[in-house]
């Protein structure tokens, strides 16, 4: 995908280039000097017509012919992926289900809500293909992580959108939700936390047993302050009560 940008400025300035050159010469060529009488009226050129028709439609189809495959490929679902979690967005805040499987008929194993206290973390691990399902509860959100360089809406009802992808390095990266879905759109965020298979294993077991995401945070290596969100702040879903105090 990030080639298939690349190539698409780079035509992009050289079509540009081209034109204003153009522009330019007939500019400077044919502007109006003294005592000049007015130039013959062509009517038609056909062979520079031809060139103008001709040439963005070729430039179109090469560009339209490398989406769709690029497009094809960044749709592709693998039959069994190796993690599979369900995002559900909601006003205004994020849950990841971590699933047996793919489909609606796979079970929730463990589940991460976020509230007042702490921005919703989703541990995943590198190096594996990831399939993420997304629905909503109310209104149309959408699911995005920059790093990532992908982004989906997630509709409420029946509608799941689906795609996958690997994270070939550990990090930590901002997501966000990238439509506007209400009042406190702004302060729907949350992060993804890439470690490797073995911590994200331990991570998964730790939320099956009834710990908290901060109290599994740390059994993988992230302590106090790091067991929470570094770059957002956790949405004040309790602030009718902060109005009254």
């Amino acid at each position: 995908m990030y080639d298939l940008w690349v190539g698409s400025v780079i035509a992009a300035l050289a079509v540009g280039v081209f034109v204003w050159a153009l522009i330019f010469w007939c500019v400077v060529r044919y502007r109006k000097r003294a005592k000049d009488e007015l130039p013959v009226q062509t009517r038609f050129n056909l062979p520079i017509e031809v060139l103008y028709t001709v040439l963005p439609f070729l430039v179109i189809a090469v560009l339209f012919y490398y989406t769709a495959v690029v497009q094809t490929n960044v749709n592709q679902l693998s039959a069994t992926p190796n993690t599979t979690v369900e995002v559900v967005g909601f006003r205004w805040n994020w849950q990841f289900n971590y699933r047996t499987g793919p489909g609606k008929d796979a079970r929730t194993e463990a589940s991460v809500t976020g509230d007042s206290d702490y921005v919703p973390i989703l541990v995943l691990p590198v190096g594996q293909s990831i399939r993420f399902e997304l629905t909503g509860r109310d209104v149309i959100h959408s699911f995005w992580v920059p790093e990532l360089l992908f982004k989906r809406d997630v509709f409420p009802g029946s509608i799941r959108s689906e795609f996958e992808v690997t994270i070939e390095e550990e990090g930590r990266y901002v997501g966000r939700c990238a439509e506007l879905c209400g009042a406190y759109h702004s302060m729907m965020n949350f992060e993804v936390v890439a470690v490797s298979p073995a911590k994200y294993q331990q991570y998964v077991a730790a939320l099956k047993s009834g710990r908290t995401s901060p109290e599994a945070m740390a059994i993988i290596g992230f302590t106090g302050k790091e067991s929470f969100a570094v770059t957002t702040e956790p949405f004040p879903t309790k602030r009718d009560a902060a109005k009254e105090n």
